[in-house]
């Protein structure tokens, strides 16, 4: 028990060496509940399962002996209406970097795979008042399964730029991130390779020079049994809910004329990834192109800062499947 405090408070030392210098714009005399308290007790009500302000306040007013064990609390913890007043006056931007940054070296996300997604979350339009839906592109560390960022979009067009601005936020040194068709932009591979990891992009129309040339050249050389290229094969089996998916990924590693012609940042390979689903009564069977990495019966292109990574993608087979299916969960 002793030990598990320790690590607590050893954790909860850190969380707030985030903040120490956070702006508070309140007046500094008037301050009856200190920022790193207010902070501290928010971060554990959330972990205890809180999702308002309300349950925030009553997690407080419940656990104000947990709480000092902490910080001081002198004047115990504040009201719902006054939590969400301090938070309307804080820089959301800066909190959540600050934020991403803590959760980030707390997993250790900077070796694993990371998932770039874009939802519209349902239920949050109103067309009698005339407002639109909310739009989220998230960042998902997949192997953890938690998510790291997210930021607010316009609609889904939009996304271009909302993922740069959560890129900034992220510590993604030796990750691989992945991102679907929206997201395959020249200026955001760049971005990720000067961040120094590697990415998998789902290539689709909004690139339709590259798709019709990576479509030509992979359909060629499997027609010819890829004897006039380099090539990683994969191949892997799961089952689940009654059916049988069988996914064959192909890694194409002789790219250099593809590179030249488009001028990609960091290209260095292209990924087959033909998907076979076998569901009782039915069997169906699909291939189409993706920048490599994939989504669902596709085949994607892979953009590397070294050819070495391709060939760590391909090396052990949780690095495989957490890559390509990462963005589909």
């Amino acid at each position: 028990m002793e030990a598990a405090a320790f690590a607590a408070q050893s954790e909860a030392i850190v969380f707030l060496s985030y903040f120490e210098d956070f702006p508070d714009p309140r007046q500094r005399g008037k301050v009856v509940y200190p920022l790193n308290e207010i902070l501290l007790l928010c971060l554990l009500a959330v972990l205890a399962g809180a999702e308002t302000f309300v349950d925030i306040a009553r997690f407080g007013q419940k656990k104000i002996t947990l709480l000092r064990r902490f910080l001081p609390f002198r004047d115990g913890t504040p009201s719902h209406d006054h939590l969400g007043d301090i938070f309307a006056t804080l820089d959301a931007t800066e909190f959540q970097r600050r934020f991403v940054a803590w959760v980030a070296k707390l997993i250790g996300v900077s070796a694993d795979v990371i998932a770039f997604d874009g939802k519209t979350l349902r239920g949050s339009a109103h067309k009698k008042r005339g407002k639109a839906a909310i739009h989220m592109v998230s960042a998902f560390a997949a192997r953890q399964r938690l998510v790291l960022g997210q930021v607010k979009v316009a609609d889904k067009s939009n996304e271009i730029v909302a993922i740069p601005a959560l890129l900034d936020m992220l510590a993604i040194e030796g990750a691989i991130v992945t991102i679907d068709a929206m997201g395959c932009q020249r200026n955001i591979a760049q971005k990720i390779l000067d961040k120094k990891a590697d990415y998998i992009f789902s290539l689709k129309g909004n690139q339709s020079s590259l798709r019709e040339d990576v479509e030509l050249f992979a359909a060629e050389q499997k027609a010819n049994g890829f004897r006039d290229t380099k090539i990683t094969h994969y191949k892997t089996v799961d089952g689940d809910h009654g059916r049988i998916e069988t996914r064959t990924y192909t890694a194409i590693h002789d790219v250099a004329w593809l590179q030249e012609r488009h001028q990609w940042p960091g290209l260095q390979g292209v990924v087959m990834v033909e998907s076979e689903r076998v569901i009782p009564g039915a069997s169906r069977q699909a291939g189409r192109p993706i920048k490599s990495s994939a989504r669902r019966a596709s085949t994607s292109l892979h953009c590397c800062g070294s050819p070495a990574s391709l060939d760590r993608l391909f090396a052990p087979t949780g690095w495989l499947r957490t890559a390509f299916i990462g963005s589909w969960t």
